[in-house]
């Protein structure tokens, strides 16, 4: 059928007329013309659905302009509503469901994901993962009761993905520390970098920006010369290549296997390691790491140091009710704040330091005596330091004698000066006479008391009670007296 038939057809046929009218009007077969008909009805659909699709593409396209800094914030874990704020700031007008089709197109079915590369000797990813119940050093045979929960540390270069493995049985620090030690004897040196997941054993606080690093890993690291960088949280990506070591270890290693005691269970683990693992023709490198690494990337390793990290002795105590925490048999202060909470301690020849979550929240001199108190009198509360020897306590106390008069408040400096470790008990009586008596009567008293050189709290009260605070004194000399030893203990207070 020519063209020109076909459009005949057509037009006809959008003009309302039927298949037997079109058939008589061209002298075409039903058939044909149904063909034709139906050809171009399945034509037109097409067109609309492109013509659609062109619209959505028209719509996004306003974004497209945007695309690196939507890839930014995407890269930072920010949220589609979080995203389409930032962008409406720097004069996106799009709606919001657009931005979110916009992202959707980027990310796919699945999160982005940067692929990271480093130069040689720059980067070690690091990782633990579990292994199930294994054959522990103090085992004495294959029996299942003698095995512990296992796992497996992994670090990997990242530049020739030469791996170190072993098993350990726990997560603490000392033993990730000794982990990585005995991975850089195995490859001679010691990367630039350390990434770490956010383990407890590394870093305390899981923040990307201001990590607080477990105070003896930082102390670990810098011992070898390396940088401690954790990776953000919820980015696994970012240690990937560690990741895969793991599974890697678990399929082709463990899998399967059943080992007797730890001696075999190292022993075969180092064989793997030396010979299958680090010699085998790398997936995504397609190099053999062993000898990528000897001919690339060793050379470019921090040299390890003269001497191993020596770790700091370190002890965990409770802090007590009364502020102190025991040490080898003498006690040490720490801020009230921390009553009832668990500190690391640390010492050296000559100060114990004392941290809490890596924080170092007192220091003292190292007392190495028996039985000693080594108190920080501002580790107290206020309020509960009321003590005869506490400087706040003396200043409350004079500051109440100054508030009944000038006499009274005198009269408080010549009693600290005559009676230091028993003055608190007189002041203490004088001023509970304010219950009984009228300030005024209180401040005659004490300054007749003054005028005879009295500091017993009987006396002074006696004068309350006689009246005789209003009758005439003559011993000038001895208020001179009184004066000198008042204006020496205020000295001795000022200067401390």
């Amino acid at each position: 059928m020519t063209g020109r038939s076909t459009s005949s057809i057509i037009t006809l046929w959008q003009q309302g007329q039927s298949i037997r009218a079109i058939s008589r009007a061209t002298g075409r077969d039903r058939k044909t013309i149904k063909r034709a008909i139906e050809k171009y009805q399945t034509e037109a659909a097409n067109a609309a659905a492109v013509v659609s699709v062109t619209s959505k593409q028209q719509k996004i396209s306003a974004i497209e302009p945007y695309k690196d800094q939507v890839i930014d914030y995407l890269e930072q874990n920010l949220t589609g509503v979080r995203i389409f704020k930032e962008l409406q700031k720097v004069g996106l007008s799009a709606s919001y469901s657009a931005v979110v089709r916009y992202i959707n197109t980027i990310k796919g079915k699945h999160d982005l994901c940067v692929r990271f590369h480093t130069l040689p000797g720059e980067e070690a990813q690091i990782d633990f993962g579990y292994v199930g119940l294994m054959p522990h050093p103090d085992a004495n045979g294959p029996c299942s009761s003698n095995k512990k929960k296992a796992w497996v540390f992994n670090m990997r270069l990242s530049y020739s993905r030469l791996d170190y493995y072993a098993v350990v049985f726990d997560q603490k620090v000392e033993t990730f520390i000794r982990c990585h030690i005995s991975a850089f004897r195995y490859f001679g040196g010691v990367p630039q970098t350390l990434k770490i997941d956010n383990l407890k054993a590394a870093i305390l606080e899981a923040t990307f920006y201001e990590p607080v690093y477990q105070q003896v890993y930082k102390q670990f690291a810098d011992h070898y010369g390396c940088m401690v960088v954790p990776c953000r949280v919820r980015s696994p990506q970012e240690k990937g290549k560690v990741e895969s070591g793991i599974k890697y270890v678990s399929n082709n290693f463990f899998a399967g296997r059943k080992f007797d005691n730890w001696n075999i269970l190292c022993a075969e683990l180092r064989n793997w390691l030396d010979n299958k693992c680090n010699m085998r023709l790398h997936g995504t490198t397609r190099k053999v790491p062993r000898e990528h690494f000897e001919m690339e990337e060793k050379a470019h390793l921090v040299l390890l140091p003269i001497n191993d990290f020596i770790f700091p002795e370190i002890i965990r105590r409770k802090v007590y009710r009364d502020c102190h925490i025991t040490v080898y048999y003498n006690y040490y202060s720490v801020p009230y704040e921390y009553v009832g909470k668990i500190v690391d301690v640390q010492r050296d020849s000559k100060l114990v330091y004392i941290l809490c979550e890596g924080t170092q929240i007192a220091v003292h001199p190292r007392n190495d005596s028996k039985g000693e108190f080594i108190t920080n009198e501002s580790h107290y509360p206020k309020y509960k330091n009321f003590t005869p020897k506490s400087e706040f306590y003396r200043s409350e106390c004079a500051e109440k004698m100054g508030a009944i008069g000038k006499s009274a408040q005198e009269l408080f400096y010549l009693i600290l000066a005559e009676e230091p470790y028993n003055w608190y008990r007189i002041v203490s009586g004088i001023l509970s006479l304010q219950k009984l008596y009228h300030n005024d009567v209180v401040e005659l008293a004490c300054k007749r008391a003054l005028g005879f050189g009295i500091i017993e709290y009987k006396k002074i009260k006696s004068i309350c009670k006689s009246g005789c605070y209003n009758l005439p004194m003559d011993n000038a000399k001895l208020q001179i007296c009184n004066d000198n030893k008042q204006n020496n203990i205020k000295k001795e207070i000022v200067n401390g």
